[in-house]
């Protein structure tokens, strides 16, 4: 969520309704109303108003006890999916990268301090996490969002990396701030992050920028393998190559747009 503060055209009422239907997530797909209103930070009482206005209108079910949301949420992401084209245009591409490196291949977005899935091929599950398009994870802690924050101008990564809620996940994860920065310019020069269990113990993943027709970085993909079957010298040698020649594709497909 942005740190700006609201104007006088805030709608705090909107905002409060948005954040019930964020309360539910992969992990918590139901939800009683006292779940809801500690995850909105809301009282009981208007978690109940919000909770029975959406489902009045067709965002939540009930089964009279716990609350979970409707396919109709969708909806509200497929405006910015359908004006977007980097999805139509990645997604070919991330089959055609999938079936080459035969592992699960994912492109994200920056949005403030975490990134969000916009395109995906699973190959296997190789996260206690399901991932699915929307999902969100912090930057920080991400090869993809190391390679969109490396994107930002300095004073847009200052402010990401001041704003980031830098926690250990895994015990590897570098939640240093100095160095998380020096970690970021490196991807900047080298082009391209390789992260090892910080997100997920045993979760490896490499990405690179996808850039628009301007040049400036605005999605990143990746190959997600396991430390089980792929060590870091193979991960960097065998996938950084096709993932390279694909963003490559992309990008040139982006500046058609």
């Amino acid at each position: 969520m942005s740190d700006q503060a609201p104007s006088g055209e805030f709608v705090q009422s909107f905002a409060r309704g948005l954040g019930v239907i964020r309360a539910f997530d992969a992990e918590h797909p139901e939800l009683s109303l006292s779940d809801v209103a500690r995850r909105a930070d809301l009282t009981r009482a208007a978690a109940r108003r919000f909770l029975l206005t959406l489902e009045t209108i067709g965002y939540v079910r009930s089964d009279g006890r716990n609350f979970a949301l409707t396919p109709r949420v969708l909806e509200l992401g497929f405006s910015y999916l359908s004006a977007l084209s980097l999805p139509e245009i990645v997604q070919p591409n991330l089959e055609a990268l999938s079936r080459e490196v035969d592992e699960s291949v994912s492109a994200a977005v920056l949005d403030d301090t975490d990134i969000v899935y916009v395109a995906r091929v699973p190959t296997r599950r190789i996260m206690s996490v399901r991932i699915t398009i929307g999902t969100r994870f912090p930057a920080y802690a991400t090869s993809m969002g190391r390679v969109l924050l490396a994107g930002l101008p300095d004073d847009a990564l200052t402010a990401a990396l001041d704003a980031s809620d830098r926690r250990d996940l895994t015990g590897r994860t570098v939640t240093d701030r100095s160095a998380l920065a020096d970690e970021i310019r490196n991807v900047r020069e080298q082009g391209w992050s390789l992260v090892d269990g910080e997100l997920e113990a045993g979760l490896r993943s490499i990405a690179v920028p996808l850039h628009d027709r301007d040049g400036r970085v605005v999605a990143a993909l990746n190959v997600s393998t396991s430390a089980t079957r792929d060590s870091l010298e193979r991960v960097r040698d065998a996938y950084l190559p096709p993932l390279l020649r694909a963003a490559a594709t992309i990008d040139a497909e982006l500046r058609l747009v």
